[in-house]
């Protein structure tokens, strides 16, 4: 296996920003491993790939189950042998509706995806990298604009996201001393089909229904690399990449 081989996980990589991610990756030259609930996504991925697409290897998986996850990353080590690269990217929200009317099962969904999910590929990732030769890697999570700010009927989204920013800190200073770097992006209002409805107008922190503007997906991608390619001793600790115009920064 030639030492410059460079490869990823990137989970959610079957549509909008994971799918963005996984193509720059590839055309950047990385192997990576495509994750996602459904392989017809992946596949397109691949497809969409073009001849980077062979370096790619579909892993259909729920990262909310710890012997599929653990299966998963076992599968790239045997592939590839090594891993530089976790993108945790999958996640899910609840409707848009009070708290108070939330199911259980609605709640435990979006934690199981959002927060439990990420722990556990980190897990996965991080015995990798600690105990590869060269020893080290990279691990990137997605926070979201949410892991600042809520909009309005998110509790689940917000409060996982939030969460994510710890987990963030935490696997920054816990895996330093195995050469792991930890960064995290947040992401607002990436041009994906999750963000479709921000065409028609969405609500407002003071009750109003307002269009959003939206950004490129691909700048997220190109973000992500530009995170994923820093030698190991610079890292991007949090980065925030949104469209110039949405509504966050101060009143909206």
């Amino acid at each position: 296996m030639s030492t410059q081989m460079r490869v990823a996980i990137v989970t959610g990589a079957g549509t909008g920003i994971g799918k963005s991610a996984a193509l720059a990756l590839l055309n950047d030259g990385y192997r990576v491993g495509l994750v996602g609930r459904r392989r017809e996504l992946l596949d397109k991925t691949m497809q969409d790939a073009g001849p980077t697409g062979a370096n790619a290897l579909a892993l259909p998986a729920d990262v909310a189950n710890p012997d599929a996850v653990r299966a998963l990353f076992a599968q790239v080590q045997k592939t590839w042998g090594r891993l530089d690269l976790l993108f945790n990217n999958a996640g899910m929200g609840a409707p848009a509706i009070p708290m108070e009317d939330l199911s259980f099962e609605q709640w435990q969904a979006v934690v199981d995806v959002n927060l439990t999910g990420m722990f556990l590929c980190s897990q996965e990732a991080i015995k990798i990298m600690k105990s590869q030769d060269p020893r080290g890697g990279r691990i990137i999570n997605n926070g979201s604009i949410s892991a600042h700010a809520p909009r309005p009927n998110s509790v689940p989204y917000t409060a996982t996201k939030h969460a994510v920013t710890g987990l963030t800190k935490c696997i920054s200073l816990d895996c330093r001393k195995y050469d792991i770097a930890c960064g995290q992006i947040d992401i607002g209002n990436a041009a994906t089909e999750m963000t479709e409805r921000m065409k028609n107008g969405v609500a407002q922190a003071n009750g109003s229904i307002a269009v959003e503007p939206r950004m490129d997906v691909a700048h997220v991608g190109s973000a992500i690399l530009y995170m994923a390619k820093l030698p190991l001793d610079a890292n991007v600790q949090f980065m925030t990449i949104m469209a110039t115009k949405m509504p966050f920064v101060g009143r909206g």
